[in-house]
């Protein structure tokens, strides 16, 4: 078997996993390189938009399953209920077959959809809202150029006030700046090609950012890492202890590229789809651009230093972990953590391995991971249904022990919570708040219609 883990992942199917990551170019932008800032033919504008679909990652949150591609009703878990993803193929009944250019333009920039439709930032606008108007109308042509999928999405399961769109008003005003991006002419044409990237179209911090109350992006804690349902996006800021400050420039454009980077482990669950389904189609300067832009962004220092000292083949009396990776997991993996029969199995110096909480680790064990990589296709099984809450635990801490930083102490209650993971529920508080503020605006608009449009009172006369 082959196993992965994980540096850079995200929610299973979570807010911030809708279109996890993905990045795109901003063509015809004076600091593009050439062969991708042409002006291209009329008969091009399909081929370019199919790029930048596929580099930001529409496919997977768009699609369910295996349901027609793009056909929606993928569901993310939200802390205040779920919603599903949108059918994005041109059929005009439940697609966006109807959908004027500037329609499907506002949606993207602005949040807001046909008629007037306010979206949920589930769709990260928050991000694309720094897209030219040029690539969003080429993804568009690209979408319209499939065929129809007759799918309807199920409805949305939001709690009140949730579940009123008009309250996304507020959150736009309060949160959402409606701004394409601007280029800093104090920066090279690769690190604003990059921050086109990194903070458009990828929409990198709608995972990689914690997240308020309010459920917007802290952007304080830009790209610090989060974690949100079951798995940690981790931190990928340019410190060189939390972050991946002290990879190398061919390290991260590998990773980004392949999904594997030697001395940092491999790719798998969400971000995993991300390099299966958009970064592995990128050209190696779009991933270089993205190297340099993220090579400046602000360190934050968050989590305990990696380790690659691993410990020697076992000896004496073996326990319960250690008989376990004997038996399940040495194969492939091999006692030195390098990998045996794949590079894409090797161990040492991944995040994974050196996390306190042993989140990823313990999610690619229950989950398994099985993606098609440039290199090879990569699989490693599930052992959620084969093995007790008390046996994951045993490996995950002894694989932490031997081949990270040993800091990792999970609890039988820990895998049975991440069997079932569940989005952290907004405390009673903030819903009683928003309720109440909710309240308070419905009555303040019907005031102010009361006051609009009453009868003027006649004047007294003398």
């Amino acid at each position: 078997m082959r196993a992965t883990t994980k540096l850079f992942p995200s929610s299973r199917t979570s807010l911030p996993s809708a279109c996890l990551a993905g990045c795109l170019v901003l063509l015809g932008a004076p600091w593009l390189s050439s062969a991708l800032a042409q002006s291209p033919a009329p008969g091009d504008i399909v081929k370019r938009g199919e790029y930048l679909a596929r580099a930001a990652d529409c496919l997977p949150c768009h699609t369910q399953g295996k349901a027609t591609p793009y056909s929606g009703g993928r569901p993310f878990e939200l802390p205040f209920g779920t919603i599903y993803s949108a059918n994005i193929t041109p059929d005009r009944d439940t697609g966006i077959g109807s959908y004027s250019d500037d329609e499907f333009v506002s949606a993207l920039q602005s949040g807001v959809g046909r008629g007037g439709k306010h979206l949920y930032p589930a769709m990260p606008y928050t991000s694309y809202t720094l897209l030219s108007r040029d690539d969003i109308l080429a993804i568009k042509a690209y979408l319209f150029s499939l065929t129809p999928a007759r799918a309807q999405a199920p409805e949305n399961t939001l709690m009140f006030p949730f579940n009123q769109r008009w309250g996304m008003i507020a959150w736009n005003l309060a949160f959402h700046r409606d701004a394409r991006w601007a280029p800093d002419a104090s920066k090279s044409a690769e690190w604003n090609r990059g921050g086109y990237l990194v903070e458009g179209l990828g929409h990198c911090g709608e995972c990689h950012t914690p997240r308020t109350l309010a459920q917007n992006v802290d952007k304080s804690q830009a790209l610090a890492g989060t974690l949100t349902q079951g798995w940690k996006a981790y931190n990928i800021t340019s410190d060189g202890q939390s972050g991946i400050g002290g990879w190398s420039d061919d390290a991260i454009a590998a990773y980004l590229a392949s999904g594997h980077a030697p001395g940092h482990s491999s790719a798998s669950g969400p971000m995993g789809e991300v390099i299966e389904n958009s970064l592995r189609y990128l050209t190696p300067e779009d991933i270089k651009s993205m190297v340099v832009y993220l090579r400046t962004v602000a360190p934050i220092r968050n989590a305990p230093p990696i380790t690659t000292t691993v410990s020697t083949a076992p000896t004496g009396a073996a326990s319960l972990g250690q008989r376990l990776f004997a038996s399940e997991c040495a194969n492939c993996h091999s006692w030195d953590g390098t990998g045996s029969q794949s590079p894409y199995a090797d161990l040492v110096g991944s995040r994974t391995v050196n996390d306190p909480g042993g989140t990823n680790l313990l999610a690619v064990l229950i989950e398994g991971a099985q993606y098609h990589f440039p290199r090879e296709t990569t699989f490693m099984p599930p052992f959620a249904r084969g093995h007790s809450n008390d046996e994951i635990a045993a490996v995950a801490n002894f694989v932490s022990a031997t081949f990270g930083n040993n800091t990792a102490r999970v609890s039988a209650a820990d895998v049975m919570k991440a069997r079932s993971p569940a989005p952290a529920l907004i405390p009673t508080w903030v819903i009683s708040s928003a309720i109440a503020a909710a309240l308070v605006i419905a009555l303040l608009v019907l005031w102010l219609l009361v006051r609009l449009f009453r009868p003027a009172r006649p004047q007294a006369t003398a």
